[in-house]
């Protein structure tokens, strides 16, 4: 089974490499886009699981490890 990850900083936490690239956005001429966060994407692959027990572990693994909570926020899919 495999799964996705992404993890963003939250909305109250400045994203400077996100206010960078909006800016150069906007330079380029692509002045409609209102905001830019940047985040990373983990994708996982947990072997021969049930959904149940993927998801068990994947919210383990997120809180633990793979994100910071306390400035970010992550979600997950199973594929």
């Amino acid at each position: 089974m495999k799964a996705k990850v992404y993890v963003t900083l939250k909305k109250s936490i400045a994203d400077p490499q996100g206010t960078a690239i909006k800016g150069a956005l906007h330079k380029s001429g692509y002045n409609n886009v209102e905001d830019v966060r940047i985040g990373k994407l983990i994708e996982l692959d947990l072997g021969e699981i049930t959904k149940e027990a993927a998801e068990e572990q994947l919210k383990v693994m997120c809180e633990k490890l793979l994100a910071n909570t306390v400035i970010e926020s992550y979600q997950y899919e199973i594929i």
